[in-house]
């Protein structure tokens, strides 16, 4: 390993958790710091946060202290963006790599040239990825390497999600909402900006820039009440949710991002979802088809449905941790994986 970067976990969540412990076991990266905004957090060793041995660094609030530490990198990973916070980051000169919806910046509207400023301020760069929207994306530009022409790229993702006990992140993009309820196009549309972020993202990778990105969304809705853990779905309401963001190009679609997500087996219309995962496909010459699905380990032990859910939460924070190399020798600003190299997958494989 070429360096030993210094980092600071922000935020100990469910995707800060299996960020932390990725941070530990890899022999490139320092864990000096660890962000906790709970106050039952804070004083408490990080490692005992996300449920490994004592790592010896201390959780804290305190951002001063954090950044005088003077990490190469925040791996910044809240349910969603603080503007202020980040800019606070970015202009003491610190980069950051980060999974809260963010992949251009475009829509945080005026926030996002408080980051660059504060990015050429600081001399820092923010990068931000995820499964999907992220991951899924770089497997699509990938995908059209092969073609001497390409005249759609579609990315589809299908899941279940009845398990998926998030109403924080669920309710703003319409589940639970009145089938019938008048806002939930407009709704859809703001709860799932970042994949029109994601559509730009295949356009510039392209070359291309856009007419119009916009977002078209259907709806099915559960004939029995839906028991979800922490919160519940009447009976008539939003169960199902299908949202294509589309990326025009004079009068046709060049880029499409389409998710459909359903929960528990009592739909109307009752969606078939067969296998969790991604469909990649790139119309051109040649056309290329991609399928993704992800399985646990052999050895992955899963006694609860939230150890199955962790493994949703390593693929949404390693894209990220695999790129603070790369992101750390960038140059400052905001960065996609349009322009940073291949991020490689480097000390993941155990020392036996």
């Amino acid at each position: 390993m070429p360096n030993n970067y210094r980092v600071v976990q922000w935020t100990t969540g469910n995707v800060g958790k299996s960020s932390l412990q990725a941070i530990a076991a890899h022999p490139a990266l320092q864990l000096v710091g660890c962000y906790a905004w709970s106050p039952q957090k804070v004083g408490r060793d990080a490692g005992d946060l996300c449920g490994i041995a004592p790592l010896g660094v201390t959780a804290s609030n305190d951002t001063d202290a954090l950044l005088a530490l003077k990490p190469d990198c925040v791996v910044y990973n809240p349910m969603w963006i603080d503007v202020d916070e980040l800019v606070r980051i970015l202009s003491a000169g610190v980069n950051v790599v980060t999974t809260a919806a963010f992949i251009t910046g475009h829509n945080l509207g005026p926030g996002r040239d408080r980051i660059l400023d504060a990015c050429h301020q600081g001399g820092s760069t923010i990068f931000g990825s995820g499964v999907s929207p992220g991951f899924a994306e770089l497997l699509a530009i990938v995908s059209t390497m092969v073609c001497n022409r390409v005249d759609k790229v579609t990315v589809n993702e299908a899941a279940d999600t009845t398990f998926y006990d998030s109403p924080a992140t669920e309710r703003p993009v319409g589940f639970g909402q009145p089938i019938d309820h008048p806002e939930l196009q407009a709704m859809t549309a703001v709860g799932t900006a970042i994949f029109g972020e994601a559509v730009r993202l295949i356009a510039d990778a392209l070359g291309l820039e856009l007419d119009d990105v916009h977002c078209e969304a259907e709806y099915a809705q559960t004939t029995a009440e839906l028991n979800l853990g922490s919160w519940s779905i009447p009976a008539g309401c939003v169960a199902g949710v299908a949202a294509s963001w589309q990326g025009v190009l004079g009068h046709r679609t060049l880029v499409e991002l389409n998710v459909r997500w359903r929960k528990g087996q009592t739909l109307e219309p009752d969606w078939r979802i067969d296998q969790d995962g991604w469909v990649i496909k790139v119309d051109g010459r040649p056309t290329v088809t991609t399928t993704v699905s992800f399985l646990p380990p052999p050895y992955f032990e899963a006694e609860t449905i939230a150890d199955f859910m962790m493994l949703g939460h390593i693929m949404t924070a390693m894209p990220t941790i695999n790129s603070i190399p790369a992101v750390v020798a960038a140059q400052p600003g905001i960065v996609t994986y349009n322009d940073l190299p291949l991020t490689v997958p480097r000390g993941v494989v155990p020392r036996r």
